[in-house]
């Protein structure tokens, strides 16, 4: 199998294309309240900025996937990071809350683009060890930004009121679209196939495919169930550790340090080690570090070094597993890259949403949300496992029919 292929996207567009997207999840929560003041706006209309952004961002990825197949990756990020841009400066703008939730949708239906197309270009572009490496940087960007994304929104929000910060989201929409315009080449080979039809069919064969649904619902629970923890963080951190308010910030840095750490190790044992070890090794590290976090909170022993080390692991598990992951789920089929990457997405997005509900049930924000990180933790274990035996199957399967071919 080649290393390259002809055609190579530059890998820090690809970046600031996930960043567009996800950076603008989370950085609106710290200017929530000052919004709600400003616009005299209901507290469930600001939580609907974020339920809805993570929804659109859900949904949108299903359908960019399928339509790049029919007519390219180029126009379709184009279009969607030209929504993005026109529905930041319709939020900055907003003088209502209904005009602010129905532009924060237009965001994230513009701003998933990069999320879905990205993953597929590097697919297109990339095989092997060099596809592992950047989907683990990609992934990183996508898991990383609804941490990074409150520091910078809190302080936009203090320096400049609360609309500096879809001006600043505005102003990363254009960079990175004029960049798309000017240097992204168009890495798939278009089918021209886009009808309702031919849609369903893609999804069909995805959805019928038992390896793709394990390594999409495996990798959604090694991933996005962090959303959960960033959802209880700052309860957990003030009220069950007793640190101040202004140190969330810090220990949710420090997450993407975990996270950084394992994508970096990724990206080095790849030569070393099987994809598949990496995934099963990976998430079991996060297994054990949510099963001891669940034992701390159940024995009253929650303490802020404890807290910080075994948060710390999970992410540095989450990052060596999830590349792995959605590479061997975007390799299920190769004429459906962008179908695959659309539903994969789908499914992390959904994942995340779910366990971010979960954590608001329970009367115990640490509690809840350690609960949440094992059970997924668990769950994402079972699928990836059952994927790998899927692929198993299939290769001694393909074995034995050339094997029994070759008799013939």
């Amino acid at each position: 199998m080649p290393e390259k292929i002809a055609i190579r996207a530059p890998l820090w567009l690809l970046v600031l294309v996930t960043l567009s997207g996800t950076l603008a999840m989370h950085m609106f929560v710290p200017a929530m309240p000052d919004a709600a003041a400003d616009l005299q706006a209901s507290t469930s209309a600001m939580q609907m900025t974020i339920s809805l952004y993570i929804l659109g961002l859900a949904f949108g990825q299903l359908i960019y996937g399928p339509l790049s197949d029919g007519f390219g990756r180029r126009p379709l990020l184009i279009a969607g990071l030209a929504i993005y841009v026109l529905a930041g400066a319709a939020a900055a703008l907003s003088q209502n809350e209904s005009t602010l939730v129905l532009a924060r949708l237009f965001q994230a239906l513009g701003g998933c683009a990069g999320l879905a197309l990205g993953r597929a270009i590097v697919r297109d572009t990339a095989q092997g060890n060099t596809a592992v490496k950047d989907q683990a940087l990609l992934n990183l960007i996508m898991m990383a930004g609804p941490g990074m994304a409150p520091l910078l929104g809190s302080f936009l929000a203090l320096q400049f009121g609360w609309r500096s910060v879809f001006y600043a989201l505005v102003l990363l929409g254009l960079i990175t679209l004029t960049a798309t315009w000017r240097l992204m080449p168009e890495t798939s080979a278009s089918t021209g196939k886009v009808s309702p039809a031919a849609l369903a069919s893609d999804y069909k064969s995805l959805l019928s495919s038992p390896s793709f649904l394990a390594y999409a619902f495996g990798g959604g629970c090694a991933t996005t169930a962090i959303y959960s923890f960033i959802a209880a963080a700052p309860f957990i951190i003030t009220r069950d550790l007793h640190r101040p308010a202004q140190e969330v910030g810090i220990y949710l840095a420090l997450l993407i340090v975990g996270l950084s750490v394992g994508n970096a190790a990724t990206r080095q044992l790849i030569g070393r080690y099987s994809l598949e070890r990496l995934l099963i090794g990976g998430n079991a590290l996060s297994v054990v570090a949510a099963l001891v976090l669940v034992t701390c909170a159940l024995a009253g022993q929650l303490h802020i070094a404890s807290v910080t080390a075994l948060m710390f692991l999970f992410t540095v598990g989450a990052g060596i597993a999830s590349p792995a992951a959605l590479t061997k789920g975007l390799n299920v089929d190769h004429h459906l890259v962008g179908s695959a990457a659309g539903l994969y997405g789908f499914t992390q997005m959904s994942v995340g949403a779910i366990c971010t509900s979960l954590v608001a049930l329970g009367d115990d924000p640490a509690l809840t949300a350690f609960m949440v990180l094992a059970c997924t933790a668990i769950l994402g274990q079972a699928g990836l496992w059952f994927g790998l035996k899927q692929d198993r199957r299939l290769a001694h399967n393909v074995l034995a029919s050339d094997a029994s071919a070759g008799h013939h």
